[in-house]
């Protein structure tokens, strides 16, 4: 059944609108210091509605590279949270010359180049494309990648074709990778709340829902907007994980902290690094559904839609030996049929209160402003594991949460909080 797009009338919205905004001011967060009004929810909207968005969006600043002198390096970028400084080498091959030798003789040229060239990286990151059909970070799948913190470097290099399943951070395409239609993964971009396809009877129901939540925190029908209000708890997740520059660079920040989070991955991010995954396990951090390709789902048919959340619990499951639990829809669109699926497989449904729209590239000063003025009990912060912005100021943020006594947790640990487990 195609889904139907359309609004409320205008009197029921303002209706709906009035009641939920007002609401938002019965259950103020006690802080530290003095309580304040709960930040107001985005709330739930059909398609096409006016969504508030982040004002001057703006590219990200372009980051450094490295010239290494290897042709077959397309580009060597490097970025640093403010304690280590990681790198990551894109390396086009000939096709032609496609081969397990090949492909790790030039990861190993280039991960020594380029400690050589700047030692203050504390790991170098490659991904080895075959020329021919390289099409970005989402495009075809890589034919080899791999991870070498800079203590393991003398490991690395001294690795043999036959012996690479020794190295536990390398991954080699094995030509197995999902086939069919590929679909094309979608970015976001501005402030938005989470958009429902449907008739605007089930509308009106996704928002009582959602008021509910907000209201008195849990899990309502499969879906997660809010936890519980009367705890000083909040969790941190982090969208589109993992990424190949990045990730080292989030862990290290949530490790120096001490606070874990929950990263909604997308599946063949994941499957192509699997090593970072298993990096935010053993680290204690919680793994969530992102789809496989990371698309819209209410326009796919529900059996492309129960494939993109299955492939991706496959290839999550695989990875870290457990089952999973919380799914965030790219984009925040869904539909009945989305919930049904994803409640068939076991999965919640978990959308946000707090969303600074980090993926604008807003400025460290915006961004934490964004972040702190809608940081409350029982929120749900979204942020992206692939914005150096949010590294940036994520030292800031948690150090805010820690003066207002709200811990950051995971999305699981904060739904376990609400008692109905």
């Amino acid at each position: 059944m195609k889904p139907l797009k359309h609004s409320l009338s205008r009197r029921a919205a303002l209706k709906t609108l009035a009641l939920i905004g007002s609401a938002a001011l019965l259950h103020p967060v006690a802080n530290a210091q003095t309580a304040t009004p709960r930040p107001r929810l985005l709330t739930v909207q059909p398609p096409g509605a006016n969504q508030p968005v982040a004002p001057g969006y703006r590219n990200p600043a372009a980051l450094p590279q490295l010239e290494l002198g290897i042709p077959e390096v397309e580009k060597l970028e490097y970025a640093s949270n403010g304690f280590i400084e990681v790198a990551h080498a894109v390396i086009l091959e000939p096709t032609g010359r496609a081969g397990t030798q090949v492909d790790l003789s030039l990861a190993q040229a280039t991960v020594a180049a380029a400690f050589k060239a700047r030692p203050s990286f504390n790991e170098v990151d490659v991904s080895v494309y075959n020329s021919g059909s390289y099409d970005g970070f989402g495009g075809p799948a890589p034919r080899l990648t791999a991870s070498v913190p800079r203590a393991r470097l003398e490991e690395f290099l001294k690795l043999e074709p036959g012996g690479v399943s020794t190295y536990d951070r390398l991954w080699i395409n094995p030509n197995l990778m999902p086939q069919g239609a590929r679909r094309k993964p979608q970015e976001d971009f501005g402030m938005k709340a989470p958009v429902y396809y449907g008739p605007p009877d089930e509308l009106r129901g996704q928002q009582v829902k959602q008021l509910s939540a907000q209201l008195s925190g849990g899990v309502r029908g499969g879906l997660y907007f809010h936890g519980n209000p009367s705890l000083p708890m909040a969790a941190l997740s982090f969208d589109d994980a993992p990424h190949p520059l990045f990730e080292p660079l989030l862990l290290d920040s949530l490790r120096r902290s001490g606070v874990k989070a929950t990263f909604f991955c997308i599946g063949r991010n994941a499957a192509h690094y699997p090593y970072f995954v298993r990096d935010m396990v053993g680290a204690g951090h919680e793994i969530g559904n992102h789809t496989y390709h990371h698309v819209r789902l209410p326009p796919l048919s529900e059996g492309d839609v129960r494939d993109e959340l299955e492939l991706c619990n496959k290839v999550l499951r695989g990875i870290t030996g457990q089952p999973v639990r919380y799914f965030r829809p790219p984009g925040g669109d869904y539909s009945k049929a989305t919930l049904r699926i994803a409640s068939s497989l076991g999965l919640t449904t978990t959308f946000w209160t707090d969303d600074p729209a980090d993926f604008d590239n807003p400025g460290d000063a915006v961004l934490e402003s964004r972040l702190t003025r809608k940081l409350q009990a029982g929120g749900i912060v979204l942020l992206h594991d692939n914005v150096l912005q949010s590294i940036q100021v994520l030292p800031a943020f948690l150090s805010v949460a820690k003066k207002r006594q709200i811990a950051l947790t995971t999305v699981g640990k904060l739904d376990a909080s609400d008692g109905r487990q």
